[in-house]
């Protein structure tokens, strides 16, 4: 059985940075995808990409950011897969984007659809999909700028992603329920964070294939 977790940065374990450019990242056993895994005893694979947005090109990092543009590829590379975990949406409240809370569940959506119409999934069915609604940010530190107007933002993503999630059938979590953003960027999270997100998706997970 495998798991697909299709993120960000807090997925790729990057750690929260005093200076724009740094590529820090937490070792495996402290990032959320590897620590849910070994608590389930399932493979996990992260395709955690920094900046990635749900389905937009982003206009100064590149149209590689689009989550859109690489998940169909990535279902295909890595078939069978069960279930797709997509936590997104963080860098969609960027500035640059203006978008609304709904606007952000809507692009998460999106996504839900191209894995529920793929045949990714065991025996050439879908695989189930898992929508996470990413932790809250705050405008701090050298991010602040970049992500200004994003804490109102960010907030409003969880009950739209709850409401999209319901409609599409998929299973919905709330990262921001049991973790909060480092206040050095106000975007990543430090490493008992990531700790937190994983066992708590463990539950969540678990329940979700019927190991709870």
């Amino acid at each position: 059985m495998t798991i697909l977790v299709f993120g960000d940065s807090n997925s790729h374990g990057t750690r929260p940075f005093a200076r724009l450019g740094q590529l820090d990242r937490h070792p495996p056993e402290a990032r959320w995808p590897m620590v849910m895994g070994r608590a389930l005893g399932i493979e996990v694979i992260c395709e955690g990409h920094p900046g990635r947005t749900t389905v937009h090109d982003d206009p100064i990092e590149g149209a590689h950011k689009n989550g859109l543009r690489v998940l169909p590829a990535l279902l295909e590379s890595h078939r069978p897969i069960r279930l797709v975990i997509v936590m997104l949406g963080t860098n969609d409240c960027k500035a640059r984007f203006g978008l609304r809370g709904w606007d952000i569940a809507a692009g998460a959506g999106r996504l839900a659809q191209v894995v529920q119409g793929s045949t990714a999934g065991p025996d050439g069915g879908a695989p189930d999909v898992m929508l996470v609604a990413p932790v809250p940010l705050e405008e701090a530190g050298v991010l602040a700028e970049m992500f200004q107007g994003g804490r109102a933002r960010s907030r409003a993503i969880a009950p739209a992603l709850r409401e999209t999630a319901e409609g599409l059938g998929c299973g919905f979590f709330d990262a921001g329920r049991v973790a909060e953003v480092d206040p050095l960027d106000g975007v990543h999270m430090d490493g008992a964070a990531q700790v937190a997100i994983g066992l708590a998706m463990a539950d969540a997970v678990g329940a979700r294939l019927g190991q709870g």
